[in-house]
């Protein structure tokens, strides 16, 4: 998940450009679902990257 959803975002905004012009409603749903993912992907990354910074006093598995 090097990409923290980059792929997943740019998949889903081709898949719904292609549903538009296409007239292929449930292709433009899939897109904005796969846009999606790749959000909640990037949040994930973004919340993981902070947890790893985070003071070690504050962390909870701490031995």
């Amino acid at each position: 998940m090097a990409d923290k959803g980059g792929m997943d975002k740019a998949k889903g905004k081709a898949k719904e450009m292609t549903g538009k012009m296409t007239g292929n409603r449930e292709r433009q749903v899939e897109g904005k679902i796969d846009q999606a993912r790749g959000e909640a992907k990037k949040v994930m990354g973004e919340a993981k990257e902070r947890a790893r910074k985070a003071d070690p006093s504050m962390r909870r598995d701490q031995s």
